[in-house]
């Protein structure tokens, strides 16, 4: 096995897990990156002493190994607090999960709320075809119509009957109707929400958690693959040098990998083009005052609001702004398969400075010091009816080869970071097996 070159492509979350697995083993993989920076989907970037990471992350892993692993990159400097998250809907901010929390919204239609949850509570359960169908067996047609449907309509980027169900787990607070009266009379509610306690890197953004890991392979940056020749088990780049290899582990988005490789039968690479994720723009502001919200992140369910979701990086760590600034990022969800991307990133920053203003989160004397519009190509992945029969197909491909697949797009998974980098690990474990 030592003498086996092993090449992982991607340096984010899993590509490192990988490189972490082996490098246990006494094992020196190589790592190619296209960017000329690390972290991938979990990479920070700093402008003008503002430190924005790509798109809102966090760590909450109960797996004591990852935290042990995730805080010794950093020098155990990690800031750690307890998560607080809220929900706006025309005009009303309410603490989350909303089910739990309907106390000062119209009395009118907290009652009819409760009244249809308490009918499905007691109704035999129906045939559940989609998310759209598990929604309405579980909460009601009207507040499944109100907040979860909404929402993912503005974060998945299509309607509830599209989508499967396979991904939910914890995501949805299955409240019991105790819960649910408790909520709706009083603002005072027991904490409830999956995640409950945060970890953040003192310094340098969400990234520096993988700081530790960058000598345990030869991470080249700046090499992108522009073709996979499976049968030579060669990489050609878009420098024009071209590397071996006799074990290939890949973090890349499915779509990619299958583009890059030759010989790909028709019916596997036309399933990995319906293979749908989320693009986000995501526009970042710096702010002159720190004092913005209470909560962490806030979820937006009005159409009429641009954005999906917001967070406060500087609520993650002091060090994310400049002294006695705050900032806020926004998520703006777009998809290929069902809601194109078509006008340019920037073009979103004002309509969110003015949703902002328009939420009560800033105010028109408020001075922006900074801004700016990113674009996230491969955001979340869209649990859609298409997903497990093609998915199944281009893993099936990927297996035939021997070609290792991790990540939260080279699973086409719901994977937090601590699930990429144990996806990581997997995948060399397989290779370890051989």
């Amino acid at each position: 096995m030592s003498e086996n070159k092993i090449v992982i492509l991607g340096a984010g979350a899993a590509g490192l897990g990988a490189a972490h697995r082996l490098d246990d083993e006494g094992i020196r993989a190589t790592i190619y990156e296209k960017h000329g920076f690390t972290g991938g989907h979990a990479a920070s970037f700093e402008q003008n002493g503002f430190i924005f990471d790509d798109g809102p992350h966090i760590s909450f892993t109960e797996d004591e190994r990852i935290r042990k692993l995730f805080h010794e990159s950093v020098g155990f400097e990690v800031e750690s607090f307890s998560a607080q998250a809220n929900n706006y809907w025309q005009g009303h901010y309410i603490k989350h999960p909303a089910q739990v929390n309907l106390h000062g919204l119209p009395e009118d239609f907290v009652v009819k709320i409760i009244k249809e949850m308490f009918e499905v509570k007691v109704q035999e359960k129906p045939e559940i075809n989609n998310y759209r169908d598990w929604l309405y067996a579980s909460f009601g047609k009207t507040f499944s119509e109100t907040f979860p449907m909404m929402y993912g309509k503005k974060f998945h980027t299509l309607h509830a009957s599209l989508m499967d169900t396979d991904w939910i787990g914890p995501r949805l607070y299955q409240a019991d109707m105790d819960e649910v009266l408790h909520g709706a009379l009083s603002k005072h509610t027991p904490d409830v929400h999956y995640i409950k306690q945060f970890y953040y890197p003192t310094h340098g953004g969400f990234v520096r958690f993988f700081d530790g890991f960058l000598d345990k392979a030869d991470v080249q940056l700046s090499h992108e693959v522009t073709r996979i020749e499976t049968k030579e088990k060669m990489l050609q780049f878009a420098s024009g040098q071209v590397a071996g290899y006799d074990n290939l582990i890949s973090s890349l988005p499915l779509p990619e990998l299958i583009a890059l490789m030759d010989d790909v039968p028709d019916h596997v690479r036309e399933a990995s083009l319906q293979l749908a994720c989320s693009t986000c723009v995501i526009v970042n502001v710096g702010v002159d005052r720190e004092n913005l919200s209470e909560a962490h992140w806030t979820y937006f369910y009005d159409e009429d609001i641009i954005f999906t979701r917001i967070s406060y990086p500087h609520m993650q760590s002091p060090n994310n702004v400049p002294s006695g600034c705050g900032s806020v990022q926004m998520e703006i969800y777009f998809s290929k398969k069902y809601k194109p991307l078509t006008n340019k990133p920037e073009s979103y920053i004002q309509p969110a400075i003015d949703d902002l203003i328009k939420c009560k989160i800033l105010n028109e004397e408020d001075k922006i010091l900074f801004s700016e519009a990113r674009v996230a190509p491969y955001a979340n992945v869209i649990f859609d009816l298409d997903r497990i029969r093609c998915l199944e197909i281009v893993h099936g491909y990927l297996d035939e080869l021997g070609i290792r697949y991790c990540g939260r797009f080279g699973e086409w998974g719901y994977h937090w970071t601590d699930g990429s980098f144990i996806s990581g690990e997997n995948a060399a474990q397989k290779i370890l097996d051989l």
